[in-house]
């Protein structure tokens, strides 16, 4: 398993929700600039952020928004970024993403 981090940021300590894997959409911008889209398994929320299941890479410091019920009318947009992306045994990421408490 390969494991890239952006620094040695702890793991969030605060109180987690288990999602049970419940579908989010993110949103963020690749190296190349291109404006990225996927719906994704959310794993766990807290107060300080998220851990998502991705089959792709999202590189650490990569800014993003995740968005919840993304069909409803009333959904939920949360601002972030990205500070750990470990490759899985079974070839997807487990991502990492801290909320920026600032952002709206």
């Amino acid at each position: 398993m390969s494991d890239i981090t952006s620094n040695e940021e702890d793991r969030r300590q605060s109180f987690r929700l288990d999602m049970e894997k419940e579908l989010v959409d993110i949103v963020w911008t690749d190296n190349e600039g291109v404006k990225r889209q996927k719906k994704i398994a959310c794993l766990d929320f807290s107060r300080g952020g998220l851990k998502i299941d991705c089959d792709q890479a999202i590189e650490p410091q990569s800014q993003a928004v995740v968005i919840f019920k993304a069909a409803n009318p009333n959904s939920q947009k949360l601002h972030g970024r990205v500070i750990r992306c470990i490759k899985q045994d079974n070839g997807w990421f487990e991502i990492a993403l801290r909320l920026d408490e600032n952002a709206q």
